[in-house]
C-alpha cells in the first residue's frame, strides 16, 4: 500500500506531533511483530507507557525498524508514562524506560494519571521538565488530567503541558475539558478512541458508515480528526493497523458531525477523580 502522510500538529512548545498513532496497551506477546508492521505501513506515533508492561517490545520493533532503513529516529514520536507509584522518583523511572526502550530519549513523557491524594504530581512533572532542560526529553504531558488538576499543575509550576490524553470518543466526547484543554493552549488526545466497539450496533454509525463506504473503525476515528484531537487506538489485528488508516481520503460533511456529536454514551473506565482508590 501506498503509505499515508499523516497530519500533524504543531504542540505549544514548538514540536510536531502525528495525530493519529499506534497505541500499545494491553497487546501482549505480538507488540514487537504489530509496532514494527505499524511503522511498515506508516505509523510514526508510537504510544506505550511503562505500566503497559511491554517498552522493551515496543523498543525492539523502533529500533529493529531503525537498522533496517524502514525509518529513522527522527521521523518517529515516542511516547512513554510515568506510573504513579514512581512520581516521587521521576529520574529514575525515566531512565529505566529510556533502558527498556533502548532509547536515548523519548518524544514526550507524560505522567499517567493525577492521582492527586499523593499529593505529588506538581513535583513530578518540576522533575520532568528538569530532565526537558538537560535535553534528556523533547516534550511534557500528561494523561487523564481534568479541569482542576490541569490548573494546579499549570499555576504551581509555571509550565503548561503539551498534551492532555484522555478517554474521549463518540458518546464520551469530553466538551468541557477539551474547551478548557483548547484555551491553555493543550493538544487534547484520545485513548479508547473506538469506545472499545461498544457503539458498533448504533445505527446512526452505521448508517454513516454505509453512507461513506467506511468501517466503524474510520467513522470514529474520522469524527475525532475533524474535531481536532489526537488519536491513538490500539488493535491487536495487523489488518486494523492498515484499517485505521483509511481516514485521510474522505471528510464528514457537519450534518453527520452533528449526528455523532449527539450520540449518547459514557465513559468506560476509570474516572481520575476516583481512581485510584
Amino acid at each position: 500500500m501506498t503509505i499515508p502522510q499523516i497530519p500533524s500538529t504543531t504542540l505549544n512548545d514548538g514540536y510536531e506531533m502525528p495525530l493519529l498513532g499506534l497505541g500499545t496497551y494491553k497487546l501482549g506477546d505480538d507488540t514487537e511483530n504489530l509496532v514494527r508492521r505499524a511503522i511498515e505501513l506508516g505509523y510514526r506515533h508510537i504510544d506505550t507507557a511503562s505500566l503497559y508492561g511491554n517498552e522493551e517490545a515496543v523498543g525492539r520493533a523502533i529500533n529493529g525498524a531503525i537498522a533496517a532503513g524502514d525509518v529513522s529516529r527522527e521521523d518517529l514520536f515516542v511516547v512513554t508514562k510515568l506510573w504513579n507509584d514512581d512520581q516521587g522518583n521521576v529520574g529514575k523511572a525515566y531512565q529505566e524506560s529510556l533502558r527498556k526502550l533502548n532509547l536515548d530519549f523519548v518524544d514526550m513523557y507524560m505522567i499517567h494519571w493525577p492521582d492527586p491524594r499523593q499529593g505529588r504530581f506538581v513535583q513530578a512533572f518540576e522533575d520532568m521538565a528538569r530532565l526537558q532542560g538537560l535535553g534528556q526529553l523533547q516534550s511534557l504531558g500528561v494523561a487523564n488530567f481534568y479541569e482542576e488538576v490541569l490548573d494546579e499543575l499549570i499555576e504551581q509550576s509555571g509550565i503548561t503541558p503539551a498534551v492532555n490524553q484522555v478517554e474521549l470518543h463518540v458518546g464520551f466526547t469530553q466538551d468541557e475539558l477539551r474547551s478548557h484543554n483548547t484555551k491553555r493552549g493543550i493538544v487534547t488526545e484520545a485513548w479508547a478512541p473506538l469506545a472499545r466497539a461498544t457503539l458498533v450496533h448504533n445505527p446512526d454509525i452505521k448508517a454513516i458508515s454505509a453512507k461513506y463506504d467506511k468501517t466503524y473503525s474510520q467513522i470514529m476515528l474520522r469524527f475525532l480528526l475533524q474535531l481536532g484531537i489526537s488519536s491513538v487506538p490500539k488493535t491487536s489485528s495487523p489488518e486494523r493497523l492498515e484499517e485505521n488508516l483509511g481516514i485521510f481520503d474522505f471528510r464528514l460533511v457537519k450534518g453527520d458531525m452533528d449526528v455523532l456529536a449527539r450520540i449518547a454514551g459514557e465513559r468506560l473506565s476509570n474516572d481520575p477523580r476516583t481512581f485510584p482508590v
